[in-house]
């Protein structure tokens, strides 16, 4: 038997065996819900941080080991969750992850000490980490062709749609305490009832899975090993592209309201939270232009112009010391990281081997995200060693993400011009 090779970094033919529109817009609708909800839940925790550290009589840098292990598990539940979608289906895997981030959040609520609490929470991340490249893979494979730009801004504008919305239960705080607010955020468990009544399996799964079983399939008997080997090149450049990305969202996002805006430009607290809804907003409506406008430019190219744009932006995001002008910035910097952002599910589900597009997209994401998991502590080092305050470290973050970004994409586009 020859094994089939994918050492190119090169779309693949993802084909248009998608639902009727109808029953599409459903696997839009419950893939963007699923990780909406997904991002609210861990939004839920950075927000009540010290709260929950006052419940367990704790210090604060106790409780921050809560997020450190959710994002330290991700790579593991992209893993597990992707290999378990690509093998028995996207539709009851999603399912599952949803049940399971949702039982624990419901379980983190009534968890009677810090160690259960932080035990939990690296559980979480398993769920977290599954959960987008599953709902990635179903969405990709089920939308017409013609809506998988628009669709894939649709599913990536739910993170920062989970951020708002974090935002919105948070001020229940005062009546909920932090228990409540996470037995709230449990309630993402009725999306899981939502796709089981109204969302089909996957298409092209169905028709892969048909074709194995009648005529086999080379690249359906090979291992995860295998397919990485052969796919060698394709793998690296994933996941050093992805780490860009996540320098270029979690070095915009992290540091920038309470440490830059707040300790450094002297920010009242409703102002910070009137810039966050704003920058949030513009981030929703940079995924859904560059997603949309991936369609009538290709993918690659969509990623390229949005990174671009980011470079001219970055001093009008820092250095001035105006609110107006800061938010300003902040609104358009948002816009474009995310808007490219907004092109990634649908640019590495056309990039994926087939038999992994459930594993690949959501471990490149997860394995980048780890790697730029350094990226508040690189920021503050930078900060302290230039002794200019955080805005040339912000710069230097979230600048160098945007330039591997521009480069990786437009070395890919130059030697494989994309097909949509």
């Amino acid at each position: 038997m020859t094994e089939p090779s994918f050492s190119s970094v090169t779309p693949s033919t993802l084909p248009d065996q998608s639902v009727d529109k109808a029953t599409a817009r459903h696997v839009v609708l419950a893939s963007f819900l699923a990780w909406m909800l997904d991002a609210c839940d861990f939004f839920i925790v950075l927000f009540t941080l010290d709260d929950v550290a006052r419940s367990f009589n704790v210090s604060l840098q106790s409780v921050l080991l809560a997020p450190t292990l959710t994002l330290m598990t991700r790579p593991l539940g992209a893993f597990l969750c992707g290999r378990a979608a690509d093998k028995y289906g996207r539709k009851p895997v999603l399912i599952l992850t949803i049940i399971i981030y949702s039982l624990i959040e419901l379980a983190s609520a009534f968890a009677p000490t810090l160690v259960i609490f932080l035990a939990l929470r690296t559980l979480f991340g398993i769920a977290l980490g599954g959960e987008w490249g599953v709902g990635t893979s179903l969405i990709m494979e089920s939308v017409p062709k013609s809506w998988r730009g628009t669709a894939s801004g649709i599913l990536q504008a739910g993170y920062p749609a989970g951020y708002l919305l974090a935002s919105l239960v948070f001020l229940l705080l005062p009546v909920l305490g932090w228990r409540g607010l996470f037995v709230l955020g449990s309630g993402a468990i009725f999306s899981a009832l939502y796709i089981w009544l109204r969302v089909p399996e996957s298409p092209d799964w169905l028709a892969r899975q048909k074709a194995d079983t009648q005529h086999g399939s080379a690249e359906a008997h090979l291992g995860l090993l295998a397919i990485i080997k052969g796919n060698a090149a394709l793998c690296v450049f994933a996941v050093v592209l992805m780490a860009a990305f996540n320098f270029m969202s979690h070095g915009s996002q992290d540091l920038y309201p309470k440490v830059f805006l707040a300790l450094e430009r002297h920010v009242p607290p409703t102002s910070i939270t009137t810039v966050v809804v704003l920058y949030n907003l513009a981030a929703i409506a940079g995924g859904l232009f560059f997603g949309f406008l991936s369609q009538k430019i290709g993918r690659q190219y969509a990623i390229i112009l949005a990174a671009a744009l980011t470079l001219p932006l970055l001093p009008l995001w820092t250095l001035p010391h105006s609110l107006l002008w800061l938010g300003l910035g902040a609104v358009c910097i948002q816009f474009c990281i995310q808007g490219a952002w907004g092109v990634v599910p649908a640019y590495l589900s056309e990039l994926s081997p087939p038999s992994v597009r459930a594993t690949f997209p959501g471990l490149a994401y997860q394995c980048g995200n780890l790697i730029a998991a350094s990226n508040a502590l690189l920021q503050t080092w930078f900060a302290t060693q230039l002794g200019m305050g955080l805005a040339p470290a912000l710069m230097l973050a979230v600048g160098g993400g945007a330039v591997v970004v521009l480069v990786l994409t437009l070395l890919n586009a130059r030697l494989y011009p994309q097909r949509i």
